[in-house]
């Protein structure tokens, strides 16, 4: 059995940012992620162009992203720095030119003058998932294992021990003083605790809504940016869908796109086949940008609630939101040893990247405090 300080479940922004954390400090920890990839609910996926030149470091692939994607640097400075620190470029979300509104499909759109939102939305040049990369570059290999997917935790023998099911099948258990769980509530309510978990705090978790669970995206990456050439941001709004709102994706110099969010309801969307509403997003586009849209290069869909690390069916029957729950147990024998530090439990930024570096903080500052106690007893 292995044995770690720390034990942290999920491998996106918050459970790596931890991890950095704790590696800076000294204190041994280990990763664990149920999806055969880390990054969590940051995904950037390249044009087909680029993907051609696998043989290419990623870093220069311009990426789009099907996951999170803005920062607010004015008001969200940790994760400014973090991001500076890590050489990570950041640009404007363009919002120049006129943006477009449609009530209703058979209705031409209208045409408005375009605002510019304060403080400036930015995004990743790269691609947001740069920050994870280069968050997970700074680890050792080995303290980072994907595929394994964690579905008890207990206290035994005077240690939290974790069991995980590899992808081969193989069970497997670890032991930590203390585990970080950087998954979102509802997900860390499923798991099995033993003992179990205060019912309140247990019930908390359960009802909290995931940010982006509900949700679904779609890009569509051109060879020009015609919209830009008819004094168009990009931006829409609709009343016709399958696409509610739409924004610029592109890259100054390295790809022109748009994406766009879906406003279809998950259960209802599953009612028809991926293809059909990355047809209907297509279409809509050229309702709204006229017969240039018709012909992208490359086009991405990803339905976060049909993602199982993300969503759960609680999910799709709450609304999401920024509800906080409490983060760890107050009392009992899980005191001092499990903190949720996924960016629904950041009292400043829940649901926002900015909250995941938050909520890794507070849970490494309870780790530490937690450690100290147990050391001086």
């Amino acid at each position: 059995m292995k044995r770690v300080q720390v034990v942290i479940v999920g491998a996106g922004v918050s459970g790596l940012y931890a991890a950095n954390l704790l590696q800076k400090l000294g204190i041994s920890y280990l990763v664990l992620e149920g999806r055969d990839r880390s990054g969590g609910r940051l995904i950037s996926s390249p044009t087909l162009e680029q993907a051609a030149h696998q043989a290419d470091s990623r870093d220069r692939y311009t990426r789009v992203d099907l996951g999170a994607t803005w920062v607010w640097p004015a008001m969200q400075p940790q994760l400014a720095s973090l991001m500076q620190e890590l050489g990570i470029e950041l640009i404007p979300q363009n919002e120049q030119g006129d943006m477009l509104f449609e009530r209703a499909a058979h209705l031409s759109p209208s045409r408005h003058p375009g605002y510019a939102s304060a403080p400036t939305s930015m995004r990743a040049a790269q691609g947001m998932r740069v920050l994870t990369e280069r968050l997970e570059d700074r680890l050792p290999p080995e303290t980072v294992l994907t595929g394994h997917h964690v579905s008890r935790i207990e206290i035994k023998e005077g240690e939290v021990q974790v069991q995980a099911e590899a992808q081969s099948g193989r069970q497997l258990t670890f032991a930590a003083e203390f585990v970080f769980l950087a998954l979102p509530p509802v997900l860390a309510a499923t798991i099995t605790f033993e003992p179990p978990l205060p019912h309140s705090l247990h019930d908390e978790w359960a009802r909290t809504g995931t940010w982006m669970a509900p949700h679904a995206k779609y890009v569509a990456v051109y060879e020009q940016a015609f919209w830009k050439e008819e004094g168009l941001s990009g931006e829409a709004r609709s009343g016709a869908g399958p696409m509610v709102e739409m924004h610029d994706a592109s890259v100054p110099g390295g790809v022109n796109a748009l994406f766009g969010f879906i406003g279809i309801p998950a259960k209802s969307r599953w009612t028809t086949s991926e293809e059909n509403l990355i047809a209907l997003c297509r279409a809509q586009l050229v309702r709204l940008f006229g017969s240039a849209a018709a012909t992208p290069t490359a086009e991405y869909f990803k339905d976060w609630a049909a993602d199982p690390y993300t969503a759960t069916e609680m999910d799709l029957a709450i609304q999401a939101g920024h509800s906080v729950p409490k983060a760890y147990p107050t009392e009992g024998e899980w005191k001092g040893r499990l903190s949720g530090i996924a960016s629904e439990w950041s009292p400043m930024y829940p649901g926002y990247l900015a909250g995941a570096l938050d909520a890794a903080s507070e849970g490494v500052g309870l780790f530490r405090k937690a450690h100290s106690e147990s050391t001086t007893v």
